[in-house]
């Protein structure tokens, strides 16, 4: 089948500019429907996906910048696959969720969700380093605006702080994209990044390690992890709820993702020399957000802290260099963003009922009074603290296992992320389910037109955790192939790295 991926990214830019331009009425139902077409494409893209084949499909390849060897390059494999699906997917739940609520100016408050929608696409896509870095930092640029414009107290301080602290990781992005193609081997400059994946190890060892330090420099920060999340608290209070549930379940997902699409296979040695620097950061990151999840009120910062500790779960997969651990940070990356985005809509929903307030002090009493809300609460929950028989469950056993190949000690700290998942989860919901229902506190059940954003996406929770080898089985090869250098570089077995198809 021939599926352009050209249409697949612009598609939503091109609603969001026809509902700039069209009635203010309308300008919500022209962009849901460039999201939900996308979401259409997402699934035929997943259908018709070979998981046998090595490499790219669906490829787009035309010379944008030919005097700097920056190319218009898009690729689908295993390794984007479901993350470009959990993006169609997120986005076209937030838009609804946003399309069921007024809003001042709405045709500018949907034109930017749109761009915020290609500008993710392209990242996810993007096939040249050049590119990358431009949509990597194009996507950033959408929820500043989201922010300022229809976003809560003192979002100026927060948008300030996020973008003081963006801009320094793209600047040493961009520093190191550049160095990347000017220092590597070879007369002509490429960005291309199949091409770079080929000399670009051949760069000497000390190279290697300023580059990939610039780059994960600018990785962390936007997940974010522990200690460069100075931006989250305020970020995440000052966002609106529904741009805030997109950005927690997509954005930090591609920070991960540049690991594995650039970093490692670019920069092995670089990534076996600091393997233990970003384990150490990563359990840093588990142990913090944990921490600090479960020591505040706040129902938002809880589910903040939560994606910390998440999100370093996943870094541990990635620097296990261990293709379990990989595949388990790409399904377990997948899997956060299928449970954080109806995590944020629930909370937006208990705070309706509770007078618009967000501390999980001032809710509770539910249950009984609202069932079928608290079954799909009990649903993500139990997903967000991986209980056996989720596919949440199954990406943090793959990670534990790549860790464990590696790492033993790491590992076994790990699993302390594990029991202190359950413990701020569960008092989430026992805090704003159970207990007396505070006075002032409205019990009524989940509305239809609200079930139409959350019941879906707790469908797709249910479906990865009865067949989660959907995403492991397309996913594979491509996922093994992203780390079979750096884990070459670390002292992998010659044997394991031929496998992989890298000659050690």
């Amino acid at each position: 089948m021939t599926i352009h991926l050209s249409i697949v990214l612009w598609l939503p830019l091109a609603a969001g500019v026809l509902g700039l331009l069209a009635p203010a009425r309308l300008a919500r139902w022209i962009v849901l429907g460039g999201a939900l077409a996308v979401l259409g494409y997402a699934v035929i893209l997943i259908a018709d996906f070979d998981d046998g084949a090595r490499g790219l499909q669906y490829v787009t390849d035309r010379s944008w910048i030919a005097e700097l060897g920056i190319s218009y390059k898009l690729g689908v494999d295993g390794l984007n696959l479901f993350l470009i699906a959990l993006t169609a997917l997120v986005f076209a739940a937030g838009i609804l969720w946003a399309a069921l609520r007024e809003w001042e100016r709405p045709g500018l408050f949907f034109f930017w969700m749109a761009m915020a929608q290609s500008a993710v696409l392209g990242a996810l896509m993007a096939q040249d380093l050049a590119l990358f870095v431009v949509f990597f930092d194009l996507m950033l640029v959408p929820f500043l605006f989201l922010t300022l414009g229809w976003g809560g107290e003192n979002r100026g301080p927060a948008i300030i702080k996020l973008f003081i602290y963006t801009l320094v990781g793209s600047l040493l992005m961009l520093s190191a994209a550049i160095a990347t193609a000017v220092l590597v081997p070879g007369e002509a400059i490429t960005f291309e990044l199949s091409a770079l994946a080929r000399v670009a190890p051949e760069l000497d060892e000390g190279t290697q390690q300023w580059i990939f330090l610039f780059f994960a420099a600018a990785f962390l920060v936007k997940m974010p992890a522990f200690p460069l999340h100075g931006w989250m608290p305020d970020g995440y209070r000052a966002m609106p709820m529904p741009v805030l549930a997109v950005f927690s379940a997509v954005l930090s997902k591609v920070a991960a993702y540049g690991f594995l699409r650039i970093v490692l296979p670019l920069f092995p040695d670089a990534g076996a020399h600091f393997q233990d620097l970003l384990l150490l950061i990563a359990l840093g990151s588990v142990l913090y957000g944990s921490a600090m999840a479960f020591t505040t009120t706040d129902a938002r910062l809880i589910l903040g802290y939560s994606s910390i500790a998440q999100l370093g779960f996943i870094l541990l997969g990635v620097f296990a260099l261990e293709p379990e651990g990989a595949q388990g940070a790409v399904i377990q990356a997948v899997n956060h963003g299928l449970v954080v985005a109806p995590a944020f809509f629930i909370v937006a929903l208990l705070a309706e009922r509770a007078g618009g307030s967000e501390d999980i002090r001032a809710m509770g009493g539910l249950a009984l009074r609202a069932p079928v809300l608290a079954a799909l609460f009990l649903i993500v929950a139990l997903a967000n603290l991986a209980m056996p028989g989720s596919s949440n469950f199954v990406g943090e056993f793959l990670i534990l296992l790549g860790l464990f190949q590696t790492k033993v000690v790491i590992a076994i700290v790990a699993f302390t992320g594990v029991a202190l998942a359950s413990v701020y989860t569960l008092r989430l919901f026992i805090a704003t389910m159970h207990n007396r229902l505070p006075a002032g506190v409205l019990s009524r059940e989940i509305s239809v037109r609200d079930g139409l954003v959350l019941v879906p996406l707790v469908a797709v929770i249910l479906a990865l955790a009865l067949y989660p080898q959907i995403a492991l089985e397309k996913g594979e090869r491509a996922v093994s192939d992203s780390v079979a250098a750096a884990r070459a570089a670390g002292g992998a077995p010659a044997q394991a790295a031929e496998r992989a198809g890298v000659t050690p």
